[in-house]
């Protein structure tokens, strides 16, 4: 497995399960910065992809990752260590519940991009999938553990299936977390909607929806896909 090359880092991912993807690249590349977040953590940072590209996109002195994972860990360590940004990046090897309950600090900016959520994962076994997509990280433990470290100007951004946006949307209620902006992705102009890029922060105001699509024909990028991801793909 190659390292995955961009065009301010590296990546390698032979260590971990889920490799460099169209989701992590979108969510680190569509998170405002817009409030300016010195502090920020990326939460299941597996490779620790979006966490690096937050630090090439900020000046946010503390940018921290959870992995839960061993060697996913590790290699966001790596990852991280081998990174012009390594004095502003650290990791830690823990769950999210345990981070929660030890942690006293706040973050301006957190985010997560749950794998364990991903449609594509499936090992024939349903219960084995179903294990494995909801003992990780469910959304109601990642929603309530992120209201208790967000500052109270700060901000949240996940990307997770369509279907599930209108779930996040009331377990967010539920925390006193309100939607900013929802960007609805599809791969090209003909398919259903696939993704969900969420913004949530805890004032009330007028949601900012959105669509974004990928591709007019295979490896044909729209323009819109196109300014979201230049500053990180090497071939954009």
């Amino acid at each position: 497995m190659k390292p995955f090359q961009f065009k301010e880092f590296t990546v390698y991912q032979d260590q971990c399960a889920m490799k460099v993807g169209t989701d992590g690249v979108l969510l680190g590349a569509w998170t405002s910065l817009e409030h300016q977040p010195e502090t920020i953590l990326d939460v299941g940072a597996g490779t620790g992809l979006i966490a690096l590209q937050l630090a090439q996109r900020s000046v946010a002195e503390t940018i921290d990752a959870i992995e839960l994972d061993e060697a996913a860990y590790e290699q966001c360590v790596t990852n991280f260590e081998g990174s012009p940004w390594a004095d502003r990046l650290f990791c830690y090897h823990a769950g999210f519940d345990e981070f929660v309950d030890e942690i006293e600090d706040e973050y301006d900016l957190i985010v997560s991009n749950p794998p364990f959520y991903a449609e594509e994962m499936s090992s024939g076994v349903v219960s084995r999938d179903y294990a494995r997509q909801n003992s990780s990280l469910p959304f109601d433990e990642l929603v309530e553990g992120v209201a208790k470290l967000l500052s109270e100007q700060g901000r949240f951004s996940v990307i997770v299936p369509f279907k599930e946006e209108s779930n996040l949307l009331e377990l967010a209620n539920k925390n006193h977390l309100y939607p900013q902006r929802i960007t609805r992705v599809k791969g090209n102009a003909q398919v259903e909607y696939k993704r969900s890029l969420m913004e949530f922060g805890f004032e009330k105001v007028e949601v900012r929806i959105d669509e974004l699509i990928i591709e007019t024909e295979r490896h044909q990028y729209t323009d819109a896909y196109i300014k979201l991801t230049e500053a990180f793909y090497l071939k954009m």
